[in-house]
């Protein structure tokens, strides 16, 4: 018998019989922070997971698969220009505008298939971070300094957070640069500008069916809102008829595919339910397709399985420890306001470990800070929050673990906190 290891299961064995004997059921707080912990659940199941996370994971098996190693090498490998990696890298993930748990699964595609550690993690900042209807209202709500700081703080962060990462972990990127030399030259089957309106067609599916109502029913923005659907409609039919032409799916089980869709539009008016129906249909023609197709497919599962348990196992954690907006977890909610008026470094610091583990959805971090800077938050802290808060969460720590490490990880979190700090403390002194 190896005692070592039957001790070790008698610990762990032990240890969960003391803490299922001590749970505190019945207690205000610990009941609360439960029930918080699964309503956050609830609401990310419900606003995320369909319009959001699933459209994402197709996008990242799509890279996988579509896009060729030689291409993500040249632009933004290890060895690529920095220039044109890290304007890459920022610029394609500002342009997504998701939350931080979207760019997760598209992160994990560009990374895997070669992409350097810099001009990966500029993306994976850029693409929460850098939100421009995001950052307009935050000039409206929050005031214009703090927009204008947010938008310059993040593009700056996205930059200088990857070109640190690179220079910490430059010897791995040395032997990735190196791997990249036996490479073949190929840049695939397809014309590139064939795959470009591929990817095209997938993110402006993503982006205009996650388009977020403004804060006013008037302007640009609120049109864009208003049409959002039908854009998002249009946007399909021209990809469901690339994918017949370009990529040899069948067309009976497409059109089969919209007829379902348009019919459960009728019935329904949660619009989750009939896109729901189409990522379905895009699911089955895909794994019932040909072998590209098919290879489409297991790679998108893939991306699935690998972040979909991480990430509601995160979100359930920060349910409990922090609640949802204007509702507590177990952490007290007057412990965090109480520590953020002011404009001191560990009230700046306070505000960025909050930002970092707490989830936020696309915009909702606005009226939350609204709220705080009400109650007395520095506008320090408030800018701090601002840019620790949409890039990072716990749910999203726990997958880029997966996909860098650990110790990377925790080095790109510190990162985040520490400029965050820096910069909120700096700012609150203006």
């Amino acid at each position: 018998m190896d005692w070592k290891k039957e001790i070790k299961i008698f610990i762990y064995l032990a240890g969960a019989f003391i803490l299922f004997y001590n749970l505190p059921i019945g207690n205000q707080r610990f009941d609360g922070a439960i029930f918080e912990a699964l309503e956050l659940m609830k609401w990310y199941a419900q606003e995320h997971v369909i319009l959001c996370l699933l459209p994402a994971f197709f996008i990242a098996g799509a890279i996988g698969i579509f896009v060729s190693q030689t291409s993500v090498m040249k632009y933004l490998g290890p060895n690529s220009n920095k220039t044109l990696a890290y304007g890459v890298g920022s610029v394609s993930g500002s342009i997504l505008a998701v939350c931080s748990c979207t760019v997760l699964p598209l992160f994990s595609g560009i990374y895997l298939m070669g992409a350097g550690l810099g001009p990966a993690i500029a993306f994976l900042y850029s693409g929460p971070a850098i939100n421009v209807l995001a950052i307009i209202l935050s000039g409206k709500v929050l005031g214009v300094d703090i927009a204008l700081a947010r938008a310059i703080g993040a593009i700056v962060f996205a930059i200088v957070i990857g070109l640190i990462m690179a220079y910490i972990y430059r010897k791995e990127e040395s032997a990735k640069m190196e791997s990249a030399i036996s490479i073949p030259d190929s840049d695939g089957q397809r014309p590139l500008w064939k795959t470009i309106i591929f990817f095209a067609l997938l993110i402006g599916i993503l982006i205009f069916s996650n388009w977020a109502k403004p804060d006013v029913n008037e302007g640009f923005w609120f049109i864009i809102f208003s049409l959002k659907w039908y854009i998002t409609i249009f946007l399909a039919l021209i990809f469901s008829v690339i994918l017949i032409i370009w990529y040899k799916a069948s067309w009976l089980k497409i059109l089969i595919s919209a007829v379902i869709v348009y019919i459960s539009s009728i019935f329904f008016q949660n619009p989750s339910i009939p896109f729901g129906i189409g990522i379905l249909g895009l699911t089955y023609i895909t794994m019932t397709g040909n072998d590209e197709l098919k290879h489409w497919f297991e790679s998108t599962w893939t991306f699935a399985k690998q972040i979909t348990p991480l990430l509601f196992a995160g979100v359930l954690f920060a349910g409990f420890m922090l609640g949802r907006p204007g509702h507590e977890g177990i952490i007290p909610s007057v412990w965090i306001n109480d520590s953020v008026g002011g404009n001191s470094l560990l009230a700046n610091l306070i505000s960025s470990v909050v930002g970092a583990f707490m989830y936020f959805a696309t915009l909702t971090e606005i009226p939350i800070i609204q709220g705080l800077m009400g109650a007395g938050m520095g506008k320090g802290p408030a800018l701090a929050l601002l840019l620790a808060g949409p890039a990072l969460s716990l749910p999203s720590m726990l997958v880029i673990r997966s996909v860098i490490g650990t110790k990377k990880t925790i080095v790109y979190v510190l990162l985040v906190i520490i400029f965050s700090t820096i910069v909120g403390f700096l700012f609150g002194l203006t």
